[in-house]
C-alpha cells in the first residue's frame, strides 16, 4: 500500500514532501480507476504463478475427469489435452494482455465494465460469481469428501456424511483468507509442489514399473493410441467428449489477474504467471496422463472403475503408497479452495466497491488488520454452501455441478475476449508489460472460435443438461436483480466504473 504525506512537525522549517506517484505504479493506476488501495501487496511472482498453476490443477482434473476421456474414446483420449493446451494458451494470452493493462481485483468485471459499460460487466461478473460458487463445491462433494474419508479406511461412507465433511472441507479454507492472503499463499505455494508430486511423480513412477516389467501387463505402448471405448459414438462426437479431459482442466488460470490488488507490481508478475501455469500445467500433465495410460493393467476393469488413476495405482504400487498419492490428491483439491475463496471475495468486494451487489456497503468492507474483505468471505461462504446443496439433492451431481464448473469459463472467456475486440484499439493505449502486437487479432480471432466450439460441445450432450438447467436459473436471478435494482442505480450515476479512458496516464 502506498504510503500517506506525514504530518508537519511545528519544530522543523519546512516539512518533508512526499514524491508522486510514478504513472506506472500499481497505487496510481488505482488512483485513475477511482479507487484507493485498501488490499495489502505482499503477492510476488511465484504466489501469482502458484494461484494461477493450484486453481488449474492438474492433478485433480486429471484424477476426476481421466475416467470421463476413456469412457468416450478409449486411452487415446490423452492426446486431446496438447490440443486443448494449446487452445487454452491462446486464452491465456488474451487474459495475459488485460492483466498487464487492467491490473484491477474483480478481473473479467473490470475488464468487461471497463471495455463496454457496467451493464455488460454485470453480467459476466455474475457469471463470475457463479464459476467460483459452483467449483468449490463441486470438487468437494464428488471426490475430496470421500476420498479423505478413505484415507481413513471409511471405504463406504453414508451421503449424508460425503455431505457434512464436504461443508467443513469447504468452510476452512475460509478461515484460512480471513487470516491473511500471507497465509494462502503460503498454502498454494506449497500446493505447486504436491500437485507436482501428485501427478508427475507418480506417473513417472509409474512409467518406470511399466518399463521395468515390475508386473505383468498385457499392453505395450500401442495402448496410447487404442481407442476402445465403453461408449459407442461418432467418431467426431466421441473425440469431441474426450476432449473435455482438458477442456475441464486446463481452467481457472484467470483467477490470478483477480488478485491483481494484492500483488506487487502485478502489471509484470499477473501476466508471467498466467503463461508459465498454463504451460507448465499442460506440459506437466502430458507427461502424467502418458504415465498413468502406459501403466493401465486391465483396460476393461479399469474403464469400469468409478476412479480409473486409483485403479491404476492400486495394481502397481503398495496400499501405503496408494494412501500417499491420494493425500497428495485431496490437498491439491484443498489448495483449489484456499485460492477460489480468495478470488472470489476479492470479486465480490470489486463489484461492491462500485455498488454494483445488494448489501454493497457491507460487502466492500476490509478488515483493518488483515486487509481482507471478510464480510465478502463469510457471506459467500455460506451461498457456496447453499450452491452444493442444490448440488448434492440433483440426479446427477457430476453433470450439474461439473459440468457447470466447465462451460462458465468458456463463456467468460468469450466475453471478455469480446469485448476486448471492441476496445482493443483504446486498450492498446494504456502501458502494459505484456503486449501481442500484430498477433493480437489473430489471437482473438482464434480464441473466439475456439470457445464458441468448447461451449457446444459442453452444453447439447445429455450429460450436461442438468447444468444447462442451472445456468439457466443463475442468469434469470442475474436479470431480476439488474432490471429491478441496478439498472436505476446505474442511470442515477450511483452505481457502475470510470471510462476506460481515464486508466491513460496523461501528461
Amino acid at each position: 500500500m502506498s504510503g500517506t504525506a506525514a504530518e508537519s512537525n511545528p519544530s522543523s522549517p519546512a516539512a518533508v514532501p512526499v514524491p508522486p506517484l510514478a504513472a506506472d505504479s500499481p497505487e496510481a493506476v488505482l488512483e485513475r480507476a477511482g479507487y484507493k488501495p485498501e488490499l495489502r501487496r505482499s503477492l510476488r511472482f511465484f504466489s501469482m504463478f502458484a494461484i494461477a498453476f493450484s486453481i488449474i490443477s492438474i492433478t485433480t482434473g486429471i484424477f476426476l475427469n481421466y475416467g470421463f476421456g476413456l469412457s468416450y474414446w478409449g486411452p487415446a483420449a490423452i492426446w486431446t489435452w496438447p490440443i486443448v493446451g494449446v487452445g487454452n494458451m491462446m486464452i491465456a494470452l488474451v487474459v495475459a494482455e488485460l492483466g498487464t493493462r487492467i491490473p484491477l481485483a474483480g478481473y473479467a468485471y473490470q475488464w468487461s465494465a471497463r471495455l463496454v459499460n457496467p451493464t455488460y460487466g454485470w453480467f459476466v461478473g455474475f457469471a463470475g460469481l457463479l464459476y467460483m460458487a459452483v467449483g468449490g463445491g463441486a470438487i468437494m462433494l464428488t471426490v475430496a469428501s470421500p476420498l479423505l474419508l478413505s484415507e481413513f479406511n471409511v471405504t463406504a461412507p453414508s451421503p449424508h456424511l460425503v455431505l457434512a465433511v464436504a461443508i467443513i472441507l469447504m468452510l476452512l479454507p475460509v478461515v484460512i483468507n480471513i487470516i491473511s492472503i500471507q497465509v494462502a499463499a503460503r498454502v498454494n505455494n506449497i500446493a505447486v509442489f504436491t500437485e507436482i508430486i501428485g501427478t508427475v511423480v507418480f506417473g513417472v513412477l509409474l512409467l518406470v514399473l511399466w518399463g521395468g516389467r515390475a508386473k505383468p501387463t498385457p499392453y505395450g505402448a500401442g495402448i496410447l493410441t487404442s481407442t476402445t471405448s465403453v461408449t459407442h459414438n461418432p467418431t467426431w462426437y466421441a473425440f469431441a467428449l474426450a476432449g473435455l479431459l482438458g477442456a475441464f482442466t486446463l481452467v481457472g488460470f484467470e483467477l490470478a489477474a483477480d488478485m491483481s490488488e494484492d500483488a506487487v507490481n502485478p502489471g509484470r508478475s499477473v501476466p508471467r504467471g498466467v503463461l508459465w501455469a498454463v504451460g507448465g500445467s499442460a506440459v506437466l500433465g502430458m507427461i502424467a496422463l502418458i504415465g498413468f495410460t502406459v501403466a493401465i493393467p486391465d483396460l476393461k476393469a479399469v474403464e469400469s472403475a468409478p476412479l480409473p488413476l486409483l485403479a491404476i495405482a492400486a495394481y502397481w504400487l503398495p496400499s501405503w503408497l496408494v494412501k500417499v498419492f491420494v493425500a497428495f490428491v485431496v490437498f491439491s483439491m484443498f489448495a483449489i479452495l484456499v485460492v477460489g475463496s480468495g478470488a472470489q471475495a476479492r470479486l465480490v468486494y470489486s463489484l461492491s466497491r462500485d455498488n454494483m451487489l445488494p448489501f454493497s456497503g457491507a460487502l466492500r468492507k476490509i478488515n483493518p488488520r488483515s486487509q481482507t474483505p471478510v464480510v465478502a468471505l463469510l457471506v459467500f461462504a455460506v451461498i457456496d454452501v447453499g450452491v452444493m446443496l442444490y448440488g448434492y439433492f440433483q440426479a446427477s451431481a457430476f453433470g450439474t455441478l461439473v459440468g457447470a464448473t466447465a462451460i462458465i469459463p468458456y463463456i467468460i472467456y468469450f466475453l471478455i475476449t469480446v469485448a476486448y475486440a471492441v476496445k482493443r484499439r483504446d486498450a492498446d493505449s494504456i502501458p502494459g508489460a505484456f503486449t501481442l502486437g500484430r498477433w493480437a487479432w489473430p489471437v482473438i480471432g482464434f480464441v473466439l472460435a475456439y470457445t464458441v466450439l468448447i461451449m457446444a460441445v459442453l452444453s447439447f450432450p445429455a450429460p450436461f443438461h442438468g447444468s444447462d438447467k442451472m445456468l439457466g436459473y443463475a442468469l434469470a436471478l442475474a436479470a431480476l436483480w439488474y432490471f429491478s435494482v441496478l439498472l436505476w442505480r446505474l442511470r442515477k450515476g450511483t452505481a457502475g466504473v470510470k471510462p476506460l479512458s481515464d486508466l491513460v496516464d496523461r501528461p
